[in-house]
């Protein structure tokens, strides 16, 4: 996506790969607060992450057809179906550690007798 060498994209070079102009990205940026870009010396930096969600938000606004209000109720049940399964994924894990150390115990207190 992104050149080697490069870790952020500026808005001209964002607007040019996802056909949508820099007023609007600016626009979306005060309308979804979850594209935030970073800045460096007053200039707009976008992350692979940040066009990622512009590519989304150009799908829901212009093929899906939702509205703004519709797009950030989307985003939002993503952002928290994400989350629950990353929550999901560290529960699974912490009870096969804790199983782990269970087993553990047992043959320690079977040395231990």
């Amino acid at each position: 996506m992104l050149e080697p060498d490069k870790k952020y994209l500026n808005i001209s070079e964002v607007s040019e790969r996802t056909n949508v102009p820099a007023y609007t990205l600016r626009y979306w940026e005060k309308e979804f607060k979850q594209l935030n870009p970073e800045r460096h010396s007053g200039q707009r930096k976008y992350s692979p992450l940040d066009v990622e969600l512009i590519k989304q938000i150009k799908d829901l606004l212009y093929n899906k057809k939702l509205t703004i209000i519709g797009a950030k109720k989307v985003l939002t049940v993503d952002r928290r179906q994400k989350k629950m399964s990353n929550d999901r994924q560290v529960n699974i894990t912490d009870s096969k550690i804790l199983e782990e150390i269970k087993q553990e115990l047992k043959e320690i207190l079977d040395i231990l007798e």
